[in-house]
Protein backbone atom coordinates (compact mmCIF):
# COMPACT_ATOMS: atom_id res chain seq x y z
CA UNK A 1 0.00 0.00 0.00
CA UNK A 2 0.94 3.60 -0.44
CA UNK A 3 2.07 5.95 2.21
CA UNK A 4 -0.53 8.68 2.04
CA UNK A 5 -0.09 12.23 3.18
CA UNK A 6 3.63 11.83 3.73
CA UNK A 7 6.48 14.32 3.22
CA UNK A 8 10.23 14.49 2.82
CA UNK A 9 10.85 15.27 6.48
CA UNK A 10 11.48 12.55 9.14
CA UNK A 11 9.03 9.70 9.77
CA UNK A 12 5.74 10.83 11.31
CA UNK A 13 6.20 14.35 9.89
CA UNK A 14 3.20 14.44 7.60
CA UNK A 15 2.15 17.35 5.50
CA UNK A 16 -1.51 17.78 4.62
CA UNK A 17 -1.77 21.47 3.83
CA UNK A 18 -5.24 22.89 3.45
CA UNK A 19 -5.46 25.41 0.63
CA UNK A 20 -8.17 27.65 -0.86
CA UNK A 21 -10.84 25.43 -2.33
CA UNK A 22 -10.78 26.65 -5.94
CA UNK A 23 -7.19 25.61 -6.62
CA UNK A 24 -6.84 22.87 -4.02
CA UNK A 25 -9.67 21.20 -5.89
CA UNK A 26 -7.39 19.83 -8.58
CA UNK A 27 -5.61 17.64 -6.04
CA UNK A 28 -8.50 15.25 -5.55
CA UNK A 29 -7.77 13.16 -8.61
CA UNK A 30 -8.65 9.49 -8.65
CA UNK A 31 -8.20 6.71 -11.19
CA UNK A 32 -11.18 5.61 -13.24
CA UNK A 33 -13.47 3.72 -10.90
CA UNK A 34 -14.24 0.11 -11.59
CA UNK A 35 -17.89 -0.82 -11.78
CA UNK A 36 -19.96 -3.92 -12.37
CA UNK A 37 -18.86 -6.90 -10.31
CA UNK A 38 -16.80 -4.72 -8.00
CA UNK A 39 -19.91 -2.92 -6.86
CA UNK A 40 -21.46 -6.27 -5.95
CA UNK A 41 -18.72 -7.08 -3.49
CA UNK A 42 -19.32 -6.76 0.22
CA UNK A 43 -19.69 -3.12 1.20
CA UNK A 44 -16.98 -1.51 3.29
CA UNK A 45 -18.43 -0.47 6.69
CA UNK A 46 -16.84 2.97 6.42
CA UNK A 47 -17.94 3.49 2.81
CA UNK A 48 -21.76 3.26 2.71
CA UNK A 49 -21.86 5.83 -0.11
CA UNK A 50 -19.61 3.83 -2.44
CA UNK A 51 -21.85 4.24 -5.48
CA UNK A 52 -21.78 8.04 -5.23
CA UNK A 53 -18.09 8.07 -4.33
CA UNK A 54 -17.13 5.99 -7.38
CA UNK A 55 -18.91 8.36 -9.75
CA UNK A 56 -17.17 11.36 -8.24
CA UNK A 57 -13.88 9.44 -8.30
CA UNK A 58 -14.19 8.90 -12.07
CA UNK A 59 -15.12 12.56 -12.64
CA UNK A 60 -12.04 13.73 -10.77
CA UNK A 61 -9.88 11.49 -12.92
CA UNK A 62 -10.80 13.37 -16.07
CA UNK A 63 -9.65 16.65 -14.52
CA UNK A 64 -6.36 15.15 -13.45
CA UNK A 65 -5.65 13.46 -16.76
CA UNK A 66 -6.23 16.52 -18.90
CA UNK A 67 -5.27 19.36 -16.56
CA UNK A 68 -3.14 18.69 -13.51
CA UNK A 69 -0.91 15.80 -14.53
CA UNK A 70 0.41 17.37 -17.76
CA UNK A 71 1.33 20.55 -15.90
CA UNK A 72 2.96 18.59 -13.07
CA UNK A 73 4.97 16.56 -15.57
CA UNK A 74 6.26 19.73 -17.23
CA UNK A 75 7.10 21.25 -13.84
CA UNK A 76 9.17 18.24 -12.83
CA UNK A 77 10.99 18.10 -16.15
CA UNK A 78 12.04 21.75 -16.25
CA UNK A 79 12.52 22.61 -12.56
CA UNK A 80 15.92 21.75 -11.00
CA UNK A 81 15.75 19.38 -8.03
CA UNK A 82 17.15 21.94 -5.53
CA UNK A 83 14.42 24.38 -6.53
CA UNK A 84 11.75 21.74 -6.07
CA UNK A 85 13.14 20.98 -2.62
CA UNK A 86 12.98 24.66 -1.73
CA UNK A 87 9.39 24.90 -2.91
CA UNK A 88 8.43 21.91 -0.76
CA UNK A 89 10.21 23.37 2.26
CA UNK A 90 8.47 26.71 1.81
CA UNK A 91 4.94 25.31 1.83
CA UNK A 92 5.74 22.83 4.58
CA UNK A 93 6.90 25.73 6.72
CA UNK A 94 3.57 27.52 6.24
CA UNK A 95 1.81 24.37 7.43
CA UNK A 96 3.53 24.64 10.82
CA UNK A 97 1.04 27.36 11.78
CA UNK A 98 -1.87 24.97 11.34
CA UNK A 99 -0.01 22.26 13.23
CA UNK A 100 0.70 24.56 16.18
CA UNK A 101 -2.94 25.65 16.45
CA UNK A 102 -4.36 22.13 16.22
CA UNK A 103 -1.77 20.77 18.64
CA UNK A 104 -2.96 23.26 21.25
CA UNK A 105 -6.58 22.33 20.57
CA UNK A 106 -5.67 18.67 21.07
CA UNK A 107 -3.87 19.34 24.36
CA UNK A 108 -0.37 18.79 22.95
CA UNK A 109 1.58 21.87 24.02
CA UNK A 110 4.90 20.14 23.41
CA UNK A 111 4.14 19.49 19.77
CA UNK A 112 2.76 23.02 19.42
CA UNK A 113 6.03 24.39 20.75
CA UNK A 114 8.05 22.30 18.31
CA UNK A 115 5.92 23.42 15.37
CA UNK A 116 6.25 27.05 16.43
CA UNK A 117 10.02 26.68 16.79
CA UNK A 118 10.26 25.14 13.34
CA UNK A 119 8.27 28.00 11.84
CA UNK A 120 10.37 30.71 13.50
CA UNK A 121 13.71 29.07 12.66
CA UNK A 122 12.91 28.24 9.06
CA UNK A 123 11.21 31.59 8.43
CA UNK A 124 14.31 33.48 9.54
CA UNK A 125 17.50 31.47 9.22
CA UNK A 126 15.87 29.33 6.55
CA UNK A 127 15.14 32.34 4.31
CA UNK A 128 11.38 32.30 4.48
CA UNK A 129 11.21 28.55 4.79
CA UNK A 130 13.14 27.69 1.62
CA UNK A 131 15.74 25.93 3.77
CA UNK A 132 14.76 23.45 6.46
CA UNK A 133 17.30 24.25 9.16
CA UNK A 134 14.97 23.08 11.92
CA UNK A 135 15.16 19.48 10.72
CA UNK A 136 18.95 19.66 10.62
CA UNK A 137 18.73 20.83 14.24
CA UNK A 138 16.60 17.74 14.97
CA UNK A 139 13.55 19.86 15.74
CA UNK A 140 10.56 17.97 14.37
CA UNK A 141 6.84 17.92 15.08
CA UNK A 142 3.95 15.68 14.12
CA UNK A 143 1.65 17.40 11.66
CA UNK A 144 -1.88 18.04 12.91
CA UNK A 145 -5.04 19.24 11.21
CA UNK A 146 -8.58 19.97 12.35
CA UNK A 147 -9.85 16.61 11.15
CA UNK A 148 -7.46 14.99 13.62
CA UNK A 149 -8.57 17.48 16.26
CA UNK A 150 -12.20 16.45 15.82
CA UNK A 151 -11.15 12.81 16.22
CA UNK A 152 -9.34 13.64 19.46
CA UNK A 153 -12.45 15.47 20.65
CA UNK A 154 -14.53 12.32 20.21
CA UNK A 155 -15.52 11.99 16.55
CA UNK A 156 -13.66 8.70 16.20
CA UNK A 157 -15.56 6.95 13.39
CA UNK A 158 -16.38 8.77 10.17
CA UNK A 159 -17.71 7.78 6.78
CA UNK A 160 -15.50 7.83 3.71
CA UNK A 161 -16.44 10.53 1.23
CA UNK A 162 -15.06 11.51 -2.19
CA UNK A 163 -15.79 15.15 -2.91
CA UNK A 164 -16.04 16.63 -6.40
CA UNK A 165 -12.66 18.22 -7.14
CA UNK A 166 -11.48 17.89 -3.54
CA UNK A 167 -11.12 14.12 -3.68
CA UNK A 168 -10.97 11.54 -0.84
CA UNK A 169 -11.87 12.69 2.66
CA UNK A 170 -13.89 11.45 5.56
CA UNK A 171 -17.00 13.33 6.62
CA UNK A 172 -15.05 14.39 9.71
CA UNK A 173 -12.13 15.73 7.66
CA UNK A 174 -14.46 17.55 5.28
CA UNK A 175 -16.04 19.26 8.29
CA UNK A 176 -12.62 20.38 9.50
CA UNK A 177 -11.44 21.61 6.09
CA UNK A 178 -12.74 25.20 6.41
CA UNK A 179 -10.96 25.60 9.75
CA UNK A 180 -7.69 24.38 8.25
CA UNK A 181 -8.04 26.84 5.38
CA UNK A 182 -8.53 29.64 7.90
CA UNK A 183 -5.36 28.52 9.71
CA UNK A 184 -3.22 28.68 6.55
CA UNK A 185 -1.13 31.89 6.19
CA UNK A 186 -1.68 32.12 2.42
CA UNK A 187 -5.38 32.74 3.07
CA UNK A 188 -4.55 36.17 4.49
CA UNK A 189 -2.48 37.50 1.58
CA UNK A 190 -3.95 40.74 0.26
CA UNK A 191 -2.58 40.18 -3.23
CA UNK A 192 -5.14 37.83 -4.76
CA UNK A 193 -2.97 37.06 -7.79
CA UNK A 194 -0.02 36.13 -5.59
CA UNK A 195 -2.22 34.00 -3.37
CA UNK A 196 -3.65 32.14 -6.35
CA UNK A 197 -0.19 31.70 -7.85
CA UNK A 198 1.29 30.27 -4.66
CA UNK A 199 -1.64 27.92 -4.22
CA UNK A 200 -1.33 26.66 -7.79
CA UNK A 201 2.42 26.15 -7.36
CA UNK A 202 1.86 24.12 -4.21
CA UNK A 203 -0.68 21.90 -5.97
CA UNK A 204 1.55 21.31 -8.98
CA UNK A 205 4.55 20.58 -6.76
CA UNK A 206 2.66 17.96 -4.75
CA UNK A 207 1.26 16.31 -7.88
CA UNK A 208 4.73 16.18 -9.47
CA UNK A 209 5.99 14.24 -6.46
CA UNK A 210 3.51 11.46 -7.20
CA UNK A 211 4.34 10.80 -10.83
CA UNK A 212 6.69 7.92 -10.05
CA UNK A 213 4.42 6.32 -7.45
CA UNK A 214 1.31 5.75 -9.57
CA UNK A 215 2.45 2.31 -10.69
CA UNK A 216 2.12 1.05 -7.11
CA UNK A 217 -1.67 0.92 -7.39
CA UNK A 218 -2.98 -2.59 -7.96
CA UNK A 219 -6.39 -4.19 -8.44
CA UNK A 220 -9.50 -2.09 -7.93
CA UNK A 221 -7.99 1.37 -7.90
CA UNK A 222 -10.91 2.96 -6.05
CA UNK A 223 -10.75 0.48 -3.18
CA UNK A 224 -6.96 0.46 -3.06
CA UNK A 225 -6.85 4.22 -2.59
CA UNK A 226 -9.79 4.24 -0.17
CA UNK A 227 -8.31 1.57 2.09
CA UNK A 228 -4.85 3.13 2.07
CA UNK A 229 -6.32 6.56 2.81
CA UNK A 230 -8.42 5.34 5.74
CA UNK A 231 -5.54 3.36 7.25
CA UNK A 232 -3.20 6.32 6.92
CA UNK A 233 -5.64 8.69 8.56
CA UNK A 234 -6.09 6.30 11.46
CA UNK A 235 -2.33 6.09 11.84
CA UNK A 236 -2.10 9.88 12.03
CA UNK A 237 -4.98 10.24 14.46
CA UNK A 238 -3.42 7.71 16.82
CA UNK A 239 -0.01 9.42 16.54
CA UNK A 240 1.53 6.19 15.29
CA UNK A 241 0.48 4.15 18.32
CA UNK A 242 -0.62 1.36 16.00
CA UNK A 243 3.05 0.46 15.57
CA UNK A 244 5.45 1.17 12.75
CA UNK A 245 4.05 3.33 9.97
CA UNK A 246 2.64 0.76 7.51
CA UNK A 247 3.11 3.19 4.62
CA UNK A 248 6.68 4.31 5.34
CA UNK A 249 8.36 5.22 2.08
CA UNK A 250 10.88 8.04 1.88
CA UNK A 251 10.25 10.98 -0.41
CA UNK A 252 6.59 10.13 -1.01
CA UNK A 253 4.41 13.13 -0.40
CA UNK A 254 0.65 13.11 -0.59
CA UNK A 255 -2.21 15.78 0.03
CA UNK A 256 -5.50 14.14 0.31
CA UNK A 257 -5.09 11.95 -2.89
CA UNK A 258 -3.66 12.79 -6.24
CA UNK A 259 -4.18 9.68 -8.28
CA UNK A 260 -5.64 9.09 -11.56
CA UNK A 261 -5.39 8.22 -15.15
CA UNK A 262 -4.96 5.33 -17.47
CA UNK A 263 -1.36 4.85 -16.31
CA UNK A 264 -2.80 3.07 -13.28
CA UNK A 265 -3.75 0.08 -15.35
CA UNK A 266 -2.39 -3.23 -14.15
Amino acid sequence: MLRLLAKQAPVCRVRQRMLPILLLATLGMGGCASTGSNMAEEAHPEDPWEGFNRRVFAFNDVLDRYALKPVATGYRNVTPAPVQTGVGNFFSNLGEVRTAINSLLQGKPGNAGLATSRFLINSTVGIGGLLDYATHMQITADDEDFGQTLAVWGWEDSRYLVLPLLGPRTLRDATGLPFDIVAHPVTYMDDHHLRAGLTALDIVHIRAGLLDQEELIRGDRYRFIRDAFLQRRQFLISDGELGDDPFAMDDFEFDATDFGDDDFAD
